[in-house]
């Protein structure tokens, strides 16, 4: 994978390579970003740009990747490759490409077939190869039903960890640098600090590159211990465009998936699968319920949307966010002197959705419920029990709206 074939992330890219063309690279790199940002297939590509061994042969003497140079320049720049990317065609890149370099390990959530297993990563290479592949920008939950998961939890295991120090303390097969990706170190529990040693003290030219989602999950002796490197989440501009161009959606259909995706590539992806799902219909049968305090219709209507899976119920609060952020910036037109921001980006029925959401419910109480929703996607990522989730949920909304009497209707 090549720093080419990700979406955006234009000064991430030329920030890792001008930390290797310096030699500001520190043996421990944590790579930050929420779901679908492309922080693992970024660290996936850099460790190829790493190995790429087409400028080699030009270079009689390599400095270490890590030390201080100040007269010369860094064993990675060479004619063969491009300007700041992998050249895409050595021997080294052409196995990291399909993520079998010796010199490139992995480490991910797996889970336990069966009792008394001691599995590690290597277990599922074949499974992990083909994810990769097939879904570049998956969370972890997409990866544990990959493999069968179900209900089970995916863990980084003790074998694993220990795997991890044997391999690392064995000198490198074809590269010069031997390079750990672990995905997801917020499935690393206090196993972990066997790395610690390791992490400080790393046999020669070993980077660990450590790819995570939630800063507070990872354990702070590992944190300390790296080089943070934030990736931050799409634009909306940069979702359409690879909607386009690399899906063939419709530019009106792309430009909407992209405002209601939040700078989630993977969510734009599942929006585009479950396209015909009429969200809005949902959404205001829902609402016409709470604000009518229509018990048996809010019951009946959690029955239905608790059948729907995780992924389902989380898109439909995403659409219901941003629904309410569309009605904010109505409001904010509406009550603007100069009226000189334009609405016709907007489709008419969310512009005539969003006009009643403002009759239904005042500003502080659109935070509110968006704030609400907040906090129920993140109960929903986290297996909460789905119909006891919307329940609460229902109560909550009527004790915000209680106040206004409009009812949403066709």
């Amino acid at each position: 994978m090549q720093f080419k074939d990700i979406i955006g992330q234009q000064t991430v890219k030329e920030q890792l390579v001008q930390m290797v063309q310096q030699n500001r690279l520190s043996h421990a790199l944590l790579f930050l970003g929420k779901e679908g940002s492309g922080a693992l297939s970024l660290a996936i590509a850099f460790a190829q740009y790493i190995v790429c061994n087409s400028a080699k042969e030009s270079k009689k003497n390599e400095s270490s990747l890590f030390e201080e140079v100040e007269a010369s320049p860094s064993p990675l720049r060479g004619e063969g490759r491009g300007e700041g990317d992998s050249c895409g065609i050595c021997p080294a890149c052409i196995k990291a490409d399909k993520l079998v370099h010796p010199d490139i390990h992995f480490s991910y959530p797996i889970i336990t077939r069966k009792p008394g297993d001691k599995p590690k990563s290597t277990d599922y290479i074949n499974e992990w190869r083909e994810f990769i592949s097939g879904f570049p920008y998956g969370n972890v939950y997409d990866w544990l039903q990959f493999i069968g998961a179900e209900n089970k939890q995916g863990n980084i295991t003790s074998a694993e960890v220990e795997d991890i120090n044997h391999k690392l303390n064995l000198k490198g097969f074809e590269s010069q640098y031997k390079i750990l990706i672990m995905w997801m170190p917020e499935f690393l529990g206090k196993e972990g600090n066997k790395l610690l040693k390791l992490i400080e003290e790393p046999p020669p030219n070993t980077l660990f590159i450590f790819v995570a989602e939630d800063e507070s999950a990872i354990l702070p002796t590992i944190l300390s211990r790296t080089q943070l490197v934030k990736i931050p989440a799409l634009t909306d501009e940069e979702i359409e465009e690879a909607l386009i161009t690399r899906g063939n959606v419709e530019n009106n259909k792309a430009r909407q998936i992209a405002g209601v995706c939040a700078g989630n590539y993977r969510e734009s992806l599942q929006m585009l699968q479950h396209a015909e799902e009429d969200w809005q219909s949902m959404l205001r049968e829902w609402l016409n319920a709470i604000a009518k305090n229509n018990t048996i219709a809010q019951i009946k209507w959690i029955d239905e949307i608790s059948k729907l899976g995780r992924e389902k119920q989380k898109q439909f609060l995403r659409y219901f966010i941003h629904l309410l952020e569309q009605a904010v910036r109505v409001r904010f037109i509406e009550e603007s002197t100069s009226l000189s921001i334009p609405l016709s980006n907007m489709p008419e029925k969310e512009k005539d959705f969003a006009l009643r959401l403002n009759k239904l419910c005042s500003l502080s109480a659109q935070q509110a419920i968006i704030t609400e929703l907040d906090k129920a996607t993140y109960y929903i990522e986290r297996n909460a029990h789905a119909k006891m989730l919307f329940h609460a949920l229902c109560i909550r909304l009527y004790h915000i709206i209680k106040d206004n009497s409009l009812i949403l209707v066709n």
